[in-house]
């Protein structure tokens, strides 16, 4: 099963997430956008699949822009 990839247009928006990934204990790591995803910025977060609707909940209150990739 392929691992949930967040996306992001600005780095500023990448290292935010990754920050609140740390603060909420959501285990991730960085990886490279995929180029399929047509993301602005090449820094992506992949999470566990059970993981993403919560974290994508939490970006979107911490007013982080994402996108969810699921390639």
């Amino acid at each position: 099963m392929n691992r949930p990839i967040f996306t992001f247009d600005t780095t500023h928006h990448a290292l935010w997430a990754e920050e609140i990934a740390k603060e909420f204990e959501i285990p991730h790591e960085i990886v490279p956008a995929p180029p399929e995803s047509n993301a602005r910025c090449d820094i992506a977060i992949e999470t566990l699949p059970d993981d993403a609707d919560g974290f994508s909940r939490i970006l979107g209150e911490q007013g982080v822009e994402h996108r969810l990739f699921a390639g």
